[in-house]
């Protein structure tokens, strides 16, 4: 029988989990190593051992309606993309609203997770915790691991020759802040992500040149997207997965194609995927095409060796007098509170979990990994449905195949991701996809033939719209009264964040999308009954 929990980690995810444990009758304890809730979003001066660390100007690559907690909206007054000061104040915020704070132990660090001697009968696990030099162990049922995965930098000195006589000063961007210090420097950034992407264009306002080296190249993206609405609101729709799955792979390459076209030609500015059809998270960013234009940032193949002062890349160019290295390379997965880290990497030293949460090989399923996971979703939503997912696991109240099946799932979803996205270990899955897989067995998935019959407008913007998080709230367990009219005022929030000035309206075109829905909505019904009763 689950009681007791041991949460690893105060951060978006690890508040999940404590309310998530709350709303089932858990009691659940949370184990924060700083003095301060948010994880990645905590933002310090410099950054701390064993703890993710941003830089002062990082804003959010998902909008607010589609990043909030399920039951939980951002505050209407909150613009779509925020800075991070301003998404802190909203952790701070739901942990509050929902009483979350009393369940966290502040400046305690988790030093061991190991299994219990009676793990086999129990499921039990031993918590070893520091605080202030003094050292406990305790007994709990269940571990919700929430630790994130921005904490442990990734540097392959190994891949890059000649590093190691290089003059100037070379550093992973987990330590980079602001740009001020970078004032009439030469910097190169290796890595053409997210963080990479940032940096170089805000290092190219103080900077003599930027230079942005990428290895296989990327699709960028705006935040703004077609006719100004946030790019996920737009992208991120039933419709358009249900479109992507029955499609014939070639035309799905080919929309794919075209849609992150949309703004720009890649190869125009160096950009373009070396695999263009193969779908790995695209960099958000509005600036960086404007830098390139501007001659300011200048886009590079690989580094091929680095010099005392110069660098020399794949093509055969040199770039002379370069005076900082930024390595925009990424994370590694590392659990070294795990007495045994095969339970989480338990094949060929890499994560292998059932759904992305679960230990496939425990005798008992009583541990979770939460927020292990990448789309073109949010975190917070995602890993609230984990965490209520994982809880339903702990209880019994979800059954878990055989190991065996649970490999053979784990086995073909790798496949998937090879086709997908080039990997067969990336964290990546198709966000809605992967949302519904966990909301199925918890029967929180919004069902689109009641809604067809019982509340039409619903069901329409539930299919055709942006799927925001209160989709999964509107049935179910943990069902919120407040789901349909957050879904149904959606656009009204997004909208009344950017329009402060009243403006004349633009001459109204074809209502295209509306006739669509109309049109749609007898095959959507067909559709469903088929898949239903077929």
């Amino acid at each position: 029988m689950v009681r007791r929990v041991a949460i690893v980690g105060a951060g978006v995810s690890g508040l999940a989990a404590i309310r998530c444990c709350r709303e089932d009758g858990l009691e659940p304890t949370c184990f924060e190593r700083s003095e301060d809730i948010g994880g990645l979003w905590h933002y310090t001066e410099h950054a701390e051992e064993g703890r993710a660390s941003i830089y002062r100007t990082v804003f959010t690559n998902s909008c607010k309606e589609m990043m909030c907690y399920h039951d939980f909206p951002f505050p209407d007054d909150h613009p779509n993309y925020m800075h991070n000061s301003k998404l802190h104040e909203y952790i701070w915020k739901y942990a509050e609203h929902f009483d979350l704070l009393r369940h966290i132990r502040f400046k305690t660090l988790v030093t061991k997770i190991k299994k219990s001697p009676n793990f086999s009968v129990m499921g039990q696990w031993e918590v070893v915790t520091e605080k202030e030099g003094k050292e406990e162990t305790e007994i709990f049922d269940a571990v919700m691991i929430c630790s994130g995965h921005h904490v442990y930098p990734n540097l392959p000195i190994a891949d890059f020759p000649g590093i190691q006589k290089f003059k100037g000063r070379y550093f992973h961007s987990r330590e980079y802040k602001e740009p001020e210090k970078f004032r009439g420097k030469k910097v190169l950034v290796v890595g053409l992500g997210n963080s990479g992407s940032d940096i170089a264009v805000e290092l190219s306002t103080v900077a003599s040149q930027v230079y942005l080296s990428s290895r296989s190249g990327s699709w960028v993206m705006s935040r703004v997207w077609e006719h100004g609405y946030p790019w996920d609101m737009v992208i991120v729709t039933r419709f358009r997965t249900w479109l992507g799955n029955i499609l014939p792979r070639a035309l799905s390459d080919w929309l794919y194609v075209r849609s992150m076209s949309w703004p720009f030609k890649h190869e125009n500015f160096g950009l373009m995927p070396v695999n263009r059809t193969v779908r790995k998270e695209p960099v958000f960013n509005d600036d960086l095409p404007s830098r390139i234009a501007c001659g300011v940032v200048k886009v590079k193949p690989n580094v091929k060796e680095f010099r005392e002062t110069s660098v020399l890349f794949q093509d055969g160019t040199v770039q002379e007098d370069v005076d900082v290295v930024i390595f925009a390379t990424g994370y590694s997965y590392a659990y070294p509170f795990m007495e045994d880290e095969s339970i989480i990497k338990s094949r060929n030293n890499e994560v292998t979990l059932y759904k992305g949460i679960i230990p496939p090989q425990l005798e008992k399923p009583t541990m979770a990994v939460i927020g292990l996971v990448q789309s073109f979703g949010s975190i917070i939503p995602t890993s609230e449905l984990q965490c209520r997912w994982a809880v339903k696991v702990f209880q019994g109240l979800c059954r878990l195949p055989t190991i065996s099946k649970m490999m053979d799932d784990i086995d073909e979803k790798a496949g998937k991701k090879l086709k997908w996205y080039g990997s067969s270990n990336t964290l990546q899955m198709d966000y809605i996809t992967y949302m519904d897989e966990l909301a199925v067995p918890l029967g929180v998935k919004p069902s689109l033939l009641k809604l067809l019959l019982t509340d039409p407008r619903l069901a329409l913007e539930v299919f055709f719209g942006p799927c925001t998080p209160y989709q999964f709230r509107l049935t179910g367990p943990g069902k919120w009264s407040g789901a349909r009219t957050a879904i149904l005022t959606q656009w009204d929030r997004t909208l009344g964040a950017t329009r402060t000035r009243v403006a004349p309206a633009t001459p109204q075109t074809f209502p295209i999308l509306a006739m669509l829905k109309v049109l749609f909505l007898p095959l959507l019904l067909v559709a469903v009954l088929a898949a239903l009763y077929w």
